[in-house]
């Protein structure tokens, strides 16, 4: 006669953990534009980077393009959380779109720093992955050459500025809040008379899931994280888990992604989503666990979100 019993295993489950207010309201602006509008409207890179929302959307009748001349001018145009260089609204403007802003607002406030800082003369530089949409998007802000991109402490050893005495830095708001602090202290020990943002520039959310990481990882044999191959946010929660103490640590997109010859003999598992990531995802995962294994869940709760963010007023039903 077959054993049939599970082997037990202890699910870690971060919290927070999945999509933030950001993330949240750039569907919801993309969702409320189709209602408004009809379809098709048009979404400039993708809206959030995870398959599944951007497929979701897509159904909806959404229609992603990566520059805006793939969009018509009689179309909507919808401009992607990450944000966007100064020259694309441009465009679009002198073309006579209707055009959508879904940049989260903490990028727009790293946006809006850079425009202040040059404003008194500073040149920028900006921690951030070279390509990445919201680099891209933040850089694009200011004249070329008035922003310098580092990625790694070693870039600050070589990076040549114009005036060593008037430098101001911003960061990506996705990235590793160690690696990046290492870098700031590079920039401050080169440059003493740096400015810095007035308030962390890395995202409340992007703090709080690797925080959570964190807490979780040493416990774990195995760490989970269900994100995107593209989604910055995510990959950093995989490097966190791999340095705070968690022996294997992957990124999945779904459960069918799970390697699970890798997890062979594994007693305790982390799981945690990106920022871009839905839960229903989250809930793949776990359902393909509960499959194999006799589960226990513990919440592992490190900070509580209770943050909301206003849609565009274009999309606002009239007072």
């Amino acid at each position: 006669m077959t054993d049939t019993t599970l082997p037990p295993l202890t699910l870690h489950l971060a919290a927070p953990r999945g999509f933030c207010a950001g993330v949240d309201r750039a569907i919801k602006i993309v969702e409320m534009a189709l209602e408004k509008w009809g379809a098709p409207v048009y979404v400039r890179h993708e809206i959030v980077h995870n398959r599944y929302v951007v497929d979701d959307l897509r159904a909806k009748g959404a229609v992603f393009v990566e520059e805006l001349d793939e969009a018509p001018d009689d179309r909507p145009v919808i401009f992607s959380a990450h944000g966007v260089a100064k020259s694309v609204p441009a465009e679009a403007t002198r073309r006579e779109m209707i055009q959508v802003d879904a940049t989260c607002p903490l990028v727009t406030k790293v946006h809006n720093e850079a425009a202040r800082h040059s404003a008194e003369g500073l040149q920028m530089i900006m921690i951030g992955h070279a390509g990445h949409p919201e680099t891209v998007g933040t850089m694009g802000q200011l004249p070329e050459g008035e922003v310098l991109l580092v990625e790694t402490e070693a870039d600050v050893a070589t990076v040549e500025v114009r005036d060593p005495e008037r430098l101001a830095f911003v960061t990506q708001t996705t990235l590793s809040v160690d690696d990046t602090a290492g870098i700031v202290a590079a920039l401050r020990a080169r440059f003493p008379a740096i400015k810095g943002p007035g308030k962390e520039d890395i995202c409340y959310a992007t703090t709080n899931r690797q925080e959570a990481v964190k807490a979780m990882a040493p416990d774990c044999d195995a760490l989970l994280v269900v994100g995107a191959p593209n989604s910055s946010n995510s990959k950093r929660l995989v490097e966190v888990g791999a340095k705070a103490g968690c022996g294997y640590a992957q990124l999945v997109q779904r459960a069918a992604d799970i390697d699970w010859r890798a997890l062979g003999g594994i007693r305790s598992l982390g799981v945690t989503a990106g920022a871009s990531a839905p839960e229903v995802l989250v809930n793949e995962v776990i359902d393909a666990f509960r499959a194999r294994y006799d589960v226990t869940v513990n919440l592992v709760e490190t900070a509580q979100e209770n943050v909301e963010f206003k849609v565009p007023r274009i999309l606002r039903a009239p007072a």
